[in-house]
């Protein structure tokens, strides 16, 4: 038997962008190649019930939304980080209270596949205790002047970063670490 930790991955902001087709593709390969999301209350709230309700109703405005909608409603858990969410919307999901280095940790040394988070307040967080082994930023080409900055104040050292064309939009393509000089919304 093979044992196989899993990679943290951070995927970001997704508020502010343009999808489409190509796109979804992308995160929904993402999203299949996990089995655990790790959110905070407010991305958790944008997650859920829409997205299991697209798939329940397969009402996605695209095929490649409704095969979204199928591989996210298909996860195994959800962890919400939350202190003041009282019930959680979705199945499979466990709403925690306690540190959040600790239960990442312990939940990296479980088997399975990679855990997928998203959002800023969390990412950051997990960033800035060096918990994230591969970043999944797709750049959006439009210019926002709100929105939440997922580095602000964090300091990275990085390797390379491969963009590739997917869509009306950019991805990095194999693995790297990011750097600073990077801003999100």
């Amino acid at each position: 038997m093979s044992y196989s930790a899993p990679l943290l991955k951070l995927s970001c902001d997704h508020t502010k962008g343009i999808v489409d087709e190509e796109m979804l593709e992308y995160h929904t390969q993402l999203v299949r190649d996990a089995d655990l999301f790790v959110y905070g209350r407010k991305t958790y709230q944008l997650m859920v019930p829409y997205w299991p309700d697209v798939a329940k109703n397969h009402s996605g405005q695209t095929e490649a939304g409704n095969k979204f909608a199928q591989a996210f409603d298909s996860i195994r858990k959800i962890i919400v980080f939350s202190k003041t969410l009282d019930k959680a919307e979705g199945k499979n999901t466990e709403i925690v209270r306690t540190d959040l280095k600790d239960e990442i940790l312990k939940l990296k040394q479980e088997q399975g596949k990679s855990i997928l988070t998203g959002g800023a307040d969390i990412p950051s967080q997990l960033i800035q205790l060096g918990l994230v082994d591969e970043y999944h930023i797709v750049v959006h080409p439009v210019i926002a002047g709100e929105g939440r900055r997922l580095l602000e104040g964090i300091s990275l050292a990085f390797a390379a970063v491969f963009l590739s064309k997917i869509g009306k939009g950019y991805v990095e393509s194999g693995k790297s670490v990011l750097t600073t000089g990077c801003t999100f919304v």
